[in-house]
Parts: structure tokens; C-alpha cells; sequence
């Protein structure tokens, strides 16, 4: 294969994903350390280098998610991560996570574009009649960007996290596949 072979599984017009490979480890294992990615994504474990390429390498032949990383089109930069996780191929459901690891990357419509390239994968190649996520009460903006692409709030679970000497909701979204296809059916 060509060295500098990117593999762009889905592409829109400023981001692409790609499959998370054991060469992208030390650029996963950066994300893992910004403080305002932390702090919206809950995350209160510290791992170190060997934890993230063992994690690699066991998510690697795990059918139960899709790790993707984002990249920007333009600079192949990675920017962030998106996650189809708990799959449920009976059900035929999921849960989604979503991180742009920079303030410089986010506003920007890159998470935006991202969520929209995973839910028509999500809905359209795995054949997912759910997918649902979870945000925290004090990431106003995720709330907004959800809300703008088509999930909707179905419940708040008081106090789930406790974070930083304070406690957080987290408010509990979803879409299903008739609501996605009503949204986008004629748009690409």
C-alpha cells in the first residue's frame, strides 16, 4: 500500500473520516489531554501512552462500535473523534459520542458536518433505526448543534455526573431513522 495512503472512509466538504489506526495513536492520545475536551466530554481518567495503543489494538476486531477519527479536507489535520458505540444489531440501535478537540476547531460546522456523514452511515449502510447520545447540561452549544441536526431531548438524568466539586445533568437525545430521512432525504 502507498505510504501516504489516507483512507477516507466519509467525506463532506471540510471534513473527512477515517478509520482509527494504530499509527494515529500518539495524535489520539494528545486529544485525551485537552482540558475543555475533558471537561465536555466528562472524562476523568488519566491514561497513559500503552493504555491508548492496547485500546487500539483491541477495538481493532470489536464490532460493538465505529471509531472514527475527523480530519480537515483541506490540511489532513486531525481534529477530533466520532463514535457509533453499543451497537445493537437486534435493536438496531447505537450511541453516539462526538469530540472536536481544539477551540480553534470548533464553531466552525466541523462536528456539524461529522455528525451528518456518521448518522447517514449509521442509518443508511448499518441499517440503525436509533441512535442516541447523551450531553452535559453545561455544553450549551453541543445541545444546540444536536438540536440543529435533528435529535431530539427525551429526558434528563439528574445529577449523572459530578465533575470538577459539582454535580451535572445530562440530557438524553435521539433521532430515529424516519425522522433522519424526513430531515435529509433530498439533501447531499
Amino acid at each position: 500500500m502507498e505510504e501516504n495512503f489516507i483512507p477516507k472512509v466519509l467525506q463532506g466538504k471540510k471534513v473527512y473520516l477515517k478509520p482509527l489506526n494504530a499509527s494515529d495513536a500518539k495524535a489520539y492520545y494528545k486529544q485525551l489531554f485537552n482540558v475543555e475536551t475533558r471537561r465536555l466530554t466528562g472524562t476523568k481518567a488519566i491514561f497513559n501512552y500503552e493504555q491508548i495503543v492496547e485500546y487500539i489494538d483491541r477495538k481493532r476486531g470489536d464490532d460493538s462500535s465505529v471509531i472514527l477519527l475527523i480530519a480537515l479536507q483541506e490540511t489532513d489535520e486531525l481534529i477530533g473523534d466520532i463514535v457509533l458505540q453499543d451497537l445493537d444489531y437486534t435493536n438496531r440501535s447505537a450511541n453516539l459520542r462526538v469530540a472536536i478537540d481544539q477551540s480553534e476547531h470548533q464553531g466552525q460546522g466541523y462536528g456539524t458536518e461529522a455528525l451528518r456523514l456518521m448518522l447517514d452511515y449509521g442509518f443508511g449502510i448499518l441499517q440503525l433505526h436509533r441512535i442516541e447520545l447523551n450531553v452535559y447540561d453545561f455544553n450549551e452549544r453541543a445541545v444546540h448543534v444536536y438540536e440543529k441536526v435533528g435529535f431530539k431531548v427525551e429526558g434528563r438524568q439528574r445529577d449523572a455526573l459530578f465533575y470538577n466539586h459539582k454535580y451535572h445533568d445530562a440530557i438524553l437525545m435521539s433521532m430515529l431513522e424516519g425522522e433522519y430521512r424526513e430531515k435529509y432525504r433530498n439533501v447531499k
